[in-house]
């Protein structure tokens, strides 16, 4: 069975905006202690917890986004961000690599990380 892979900025974005959805979750499910104040304050606190780190996370990603290399895909020829040696397109989800050392070879987001990387030089 083939694994589905996404671009990481659509992932980190997506995280976020389950964090919000989490968050509203929380502060409704507060609505069930009406007569108990300080368990319907914890509910609502912590679902405006779930909310601001929605916020930071949105504001970290639009950061990180922002030095990310924009290249071109070669399959729908949209431009799209590269985070990292290897991401797919954020359209069309075709692997994407600036490192020539891994041109041809099987997608695989483990190359990302750092111990795979000395590995490879070695």
């Amino acid at each position: 069975m083939a694994k589905k892979y996404s671009s990481k900025i659509n992932k980190i974005r997506t995280f976020a905006l389950s964090l919000i959805f989490i968050g509203f979750v929380v502060m409704y499910g507060g609505i069930f202690f009406r007569e108990n104040f300080l368990v319907m304050t914890i509910f609502m606190l912590l679902g405006l917890l779930c909310i601001i780190a929605s916020t930071v996370v949105y504001f970290w990603i639009g950061m990180l986004s922002t030095k990310a290399v924009q290249v071109v895909c070669p399959n729908c020829e949209k431009p799209t961000k590269i985070l990292g040696r290897v991401d797919m397109c954020m359209h069309c989800r075709e692997p994407l690599t600036l490192d020539r050392t891994l041109e041809g070879k099987e997608f695989d987001e483990k190359y990302n990380q750092k111990k795979n990387i000395d590995r490879q030089n070695v």
